[in-house]
């Protein structure tokens, strides 16, 4: 009887469910939405049990659609959206919704930590890296001094992979990178120290498992409303970024990939380095001896999202599910450089390569010769300049090679804007077969290795597959770097103009 491993990629608007077989195949998959509320400027917040729903609904879903038997599912795992901030009571029940990583709503109290302990410069001299409203330890001081009755009734706080396993195992625990999205010591794999002396409560913080940990067994409870078999092991996983490295196979130490989704990251894997530079974050891999430096840009597929929907509702009417291939091809008609129009994708702020929760998208240069053709080529090289920077930074930074990477994402599948990417970065790099999936398949290759179907990490590359490879138009890198230049001096010269017009309105306080 074939065995197979049921991945649930928990993703900013929707659960995916993928059902992995041993050799890495995808057998099935199965999609379930979930809202997102924004009830103030700068708040981004879910309701978990919205996910919890999908994630029941696609295990019926995919057992269903596949006919086999619940004993065929040998262990569930999940990667999911970081940075999640979800109190519970003792029994499980939800306090507050889902403060979700887009969230910046805490950056009074981010200001506020960093000056009670010494200021800025003091504060990432100990931690490691200056914090913003972004993250998870201001969110949580936002809690206690906003929401006191919610924290004084809190037992633990959940990350959204936490809550989910706790929902089919009813165990409360935290994954290492997951933790390292709040506060890790990456030495002695804990819960950072210095984390006590921002106003947080640590004994609300779960204890802590390796992403091949198997947690425990799904519950009668949970096996009803699933349909999933009662004992099914369910592995510690691990965040989006973490499981997505597996899954582009680029785990070794310097081996580096690029997520093109939603938003985007660049990732480097590393034994050794743990430094925070220039926004990129260093964190716990999937792997428990290895460290991940995550470059996250905030807003990537989003931002053509938003174009499509803003400057060509009318090609969606009648191209349909077709319409990015009908703008992948309306992106090679206009020059390299879009005729000097260069377009910023900090539409939600920006944590790399510049750190800033008051930054918003600009479009410099514009003129008379520009059209919304122009403006579409302009908003993907823009996001090619931002991976650029992140590349160079790296270099820079942490001596990483940062040739040879891989690009995963449905971001992957657009083969011109792969080109552009190749041609800005002067980079060669290849795309994995199915990139679309590449995070639920990297779940999946985490309860391998957990289950022993797998012998390590370092077995992911050849286990991945390949399907494509781009090499930079030597013509077009010389137009790219000069209006590389022109992007960073748009940053360089508003980021204070930013401030003064987004500092108040964005903490709620005009």
């Amino acid at each position: 009887m074939e065995k197979y491993i049921l991945a649930h990629d928990m993703g900013t608007s929707s659960d995916k469910a993928v059902l992995v077989d041993y050799k890495g195949k995808i057998v099935a998959t199965s999609v379930e939405a979930y809202p997102t509320f924004y009830p103030y400027p700068a708040w981004a917040e879910q309701n978990p049990e919205d996910y919890w729903k999908a994630v029941a609904a696609n295990c019926r879903n995919i057992i269903a659609k596949t006919g086999i038997q619940p004993e065929q599912i040998s262990g569930i795992v999940f990667s999911t959206q970081a940075q999640g901030i979800i109190p519970v009571d003792k029994e499980g029940n939800v306090l507050y919704n889902n403060i979700t990583w887009v969230d910046g709503r805490a950056e009074k109290q981010a200001q506020s930590i960093m000056k009670k302990l010494g200021g800025k410069k003091l504060f990432t001299l100990v931690a490691g890296t200056p914090i913003m409203g972004k993250d998870c330890i201001p969110k949580i001081v936002w809690l206690k001094e906003e929401k006191p009755e919610i924290y004084a009734k809190t037992y633990r706080i959940l990350d959204v992979n936490g809550y989910l396993k706790y929902k089919l195992t009813g165990k409360m625990v935290t994954e290492l990178s997951g933790a390292g999205g709040y506060g890790l010591d990456l030495k002695k794999k804990e819960w950072l120290g210095v984390m006590k002396f921002t106003g947080v409560d640590m004994e609300k913080l779960p204890p802590l498992v390796c992403s091949t940990d198997i947690v425990g067994g799904v519950t009668e409870e949970a096996a009803a409303e699933t349909g999933l078999l009662p004992g099914t092991p369910v592995l510690g996983g691990c965040d989006d970024v973490q499981a997505a490295a597996v899954g582009s196979g680029m785990c070794e130490d310097g081996d580096i990939h690029i997520y093109l989704g939603t938003s985007a990251w660049v990732c480097a894997c590393s034994r050794t380095k743990d430094k925070f530079i220039h926004g990129a974050a260093a964190t716990q891999a999937a792997e428990r001896d290895m460290n991940l430096i995550a470059g996250i840009t905030e807003s990537a597929g989003a931002n053509i999202q938003w174009l499509q929907e803003q400057f060509f509702a009318k090609e969606k009417e009648e191209y349909g599910d077709k319409i990015f291939d009908y703008m992948d091809e309306v992106i090679k008609k206009i020059p390299p450089g879009s005729d000097h129009l260069v377009c910023t994708p900090w539409m939600l702020g920006e944590r790399c390569p510049v750190s800033s929760t008051t930054t918003r998208a600009t479009l410099f240069n514009i003129d008379m010769v520009h059209t919304r053709e122009h403006l579409m080529r302009a908003v993907y090289e823009g996001i090619g300049y931002n991976l650029r920077w992140i590349l160079e930074n790296y270099q820079k930074d942490y001596g990483f090679d940062c040739n040879n990477f891989r690009i995963i994402g449905g971001g992957a599948l657009d083969d011109a804007w792969m080109q552009i990417i190749a041609d800005i970065t002067g980079k060669h790099f290849s795309v994995v077969k199915d990139p679309r999936n590449a995070g639920a398949v990297g779940a999946a290759i985490v309860a391998m290795i957990g289950l022993g179907e797998l012998p390590g990490f370092w077995a992911a590359k050849d286990f991945v597959e390949v399907e494509r490879r781009y090499a930079p138009n030597p013509e077009n890198k010389i137009i790219y770097d000069d209006l590389f230049d022109d992007y960073k001096n748009v940053y360089n010269g508003l980021k204070d103009a930013y401030k003064k017009a987004n500092g108040k309105r964005f903490t709620g306080e005009n």
